[in-house]
């Protein structure tokens, strides 16, 4: 796929800060799914570590979105063989079905928070939008082919995949640690994400994950979203774009994230 230009959906909406009030609604959509929740259960430490983590993401996304051609082949080769390593009983961090869902969350939590500010997109931006997407399956390894090819089909797979998902209790005791820190300077950062993505989350998978809820939490949340899509569009766009911003200062400053292990002579990166 060729990188999306400055007028592109995927750039234009990609970078808004609004989209992380979703972090955590994303997270959840991702370890519903069994074979995701056991894999960050044996292999992540996300939960004790969300803000690094959310780094890695960060960098994840904005360098595939906004990063040069050279640092994306950077990002995605460390991601790649970072996941090599995530297998075990009954999962496999690079089976296309776990690759095609983690990205298209990541490409739906995004629409959804720009959505809910900014108003739905048209039909064409949205196709746009979704085929430039696929940019985060291919990163992590999916074949493009496999990527719903419209709209149409996004929805059908959404649809499908949501009616799949079914809450264990590795999930559960992910999500007891992710908003329950143990550092004190973390908790109400944790909290009013824990409020939001509650508000996000349907019912069932809210419940099923014990996420306590009432409708003075459901009328806190409209109030949230009221008061966001009020004053956010109004803020100029390069603080808007901030995390963007920083996120690829500090990924430059730090010589690009991570850097695989190479064989000796070769230049790759190995598992």
């Amino acid at each position: 796929m060729r990188r999306p230009s400055d007028a592109s959906p995927l750039r234009r909406s990609g970078g808004e800060a609004c989209a992380l009030g979703g972090a955590g609604y994303a997270v959840l959509l991702q370890i519903a799914h069994p074979s995701v929740a056991q894999g960050v259960h044996d292999h992540s430490d996300f939960a004790s570590r969300p803000f690094a983590r959310l780094t890695g993401t960060l960098y994840f996304v904005y360098g595939t979105i906004y990063g040069t051609e050279e640092e994306q082949r950077r990002l995605h080769a460390i991601v790649r063989a970072m996941h090599r390593k995530v297998t075990g009983p009954g999962y496999r961090a690079l089976d296309h079905d776990l690759l095609l869902w983690v990205a298209a969350t990541l490409a739906h939590s995004s629409a959804r928070l720009n959505a809910m500010v900014f108003g739905e997109p048209g039909a064409e931006e949205r196709a746009v939008f979704l085929r430039e997407a696929s940019v985060f399956a291919t990163a992590l390894g999916l074949p493009e082919e496999e990527w719903p090819a419209s709209p149409e089909e996004f929805d059908a797979y959404w649809e499908r995949s949501m009616r799949g998902l079914r809450v264990g209790e590795e999930a559960r005791r992910i999500v007891r640690e992710l908003f329950h820190p143990a550092s004190l300077p973390l908790r109400p950062l944790m909290r009013a994400q824990l409020l939001l993505t509650g508000g996000l989350l349907p019912p069932d998978l809210r419940e099923q994950f014990g996420i306590p809820w009432s409708d003075a939490r459901q009328r806190r949340f409209d109030r949230v979203v009221r008061v966001t899509r009020a004053v956010y569009p109004k803020v100029p766009r390069p603080v808007r774009f901030l995390p963007v911003t920083l996120s690829l200062w500090s990924m430059r400053r730090n010589g690009g994230w991570l850097k695989p292990r190479r064989t000796r002579g070769s230049g790759r990166p190995v598992s």
